[in-house]
């Protein structure tokens, strides 16, 4: 009988002590489920983004020569909890066409960036525009440029394309083009709808790819409230850049791209 009892009270001793590390364990797994994570700014990331393109990213008619609305976007980015550090690569050209950045884009240096990037940022399409309007300066038709476009686009397309085949999970951001003649060319109506349809082409060819995004500018320079121009009446000036960089932040903020 004595034997029994003490095998009885072995038995349930152990039960006990079952129950109690199933309890424990049990707590454990409800406190894994609660655990709150960190949020995604909690720790800053380095960025690193390549700008490709013409005079606008070369930075012409800007005062600090340091790449026009790049230092200003470089600012603003740093601000974000999320970025810790931005880093630009400028591969700017004045003059250049979407043909040239399209060759440009071949050379083993800017490849090697774009393969790096978090971001590809291209200003392109102004120098196609005015290739065709110093070609028909005598008798600007609206034709002329319409039978442009369609190479214009062909050969954007061909630039989205050749960045996505060196990077597939960059963004890709393109800055549309502005009328330069708006306020000392006003009577050359032709050239509003001009940029408009190049605009609308461009919005077009680029949302065709994922991770893509269109920032228009052409409303900046309809302010005439203050002067936006360098003094050759063409390039942006440095608060030119500045609002175009304003713009470009604006809507990497609003299409929460960063």
């Amino acid at each position: 009988m004595k034997k029994y009892l003490i095998a009885l009270l072995s038995t349930l001793l152990l039960m006990s002590g079952c129950a109690i590390q199933n309890k424990d364990l049990s707590n454990k797994k409800t406190a894994l489920k609660a655990k709150q994570y960190p949020p995604a700014d909690f720790i800053p990331n380095d960025v690193k983004i390549v700008s490709v393109g013409d005079s606008l990213t070369q930075g012409v008619g800007a005062d600090d020569k340091l790449g026009g609305y790049i230092p200003f976007l470089k600012e603003d980015l740093e601000k974000l909890k999320s970025i810790n550090k931005v880093e630009f690569e400028n591969h700017g050209k004045k003059g250049n066409r979407t043909d040239q950045l399209l060759k440009r884009l071949k050379q083993q240096s800017v490849m090697a960036d774009i393969m790096e990037a978090d971001m590809v940022i291209i200003t392109i399409g102004g120098n196609d525009v005015m290739q065709v309007f110093r070609e028909n300066l005598l008798g600007l038709k609206l034709n002329k440029f319409i039978a442009a476009e369609d190479a214009y686009q062909e050969r954007l397309d061909e630039i989205i394309a050749l960045i996505r085949s060196y990077n597939s999970d960059a963004g890709i951001v393109l800055v549309g083009i502005y009328n330069p003649f708006i306020k000392w060319f006003s009577d050359i109506k032709e050239m509003d709808q001009v940029v408009d349809n190049w605009n609308n082409v461009s919005y077009e060819t680029v949302t065709k790819y994922n991770h893509t995004l269109f920032v228009p500018v052409a409303d900046i320079f309809e302010n005439n409230e203050e002067s936006l121009l360098y003094t050759d009446y063409f390039h942006p000036n440095t608060r030119g850049y500045e609002l175009i960089a304003e713009r470009i932040y604006d809507y990497l903020v609003a299409e929460d791209y960063l």
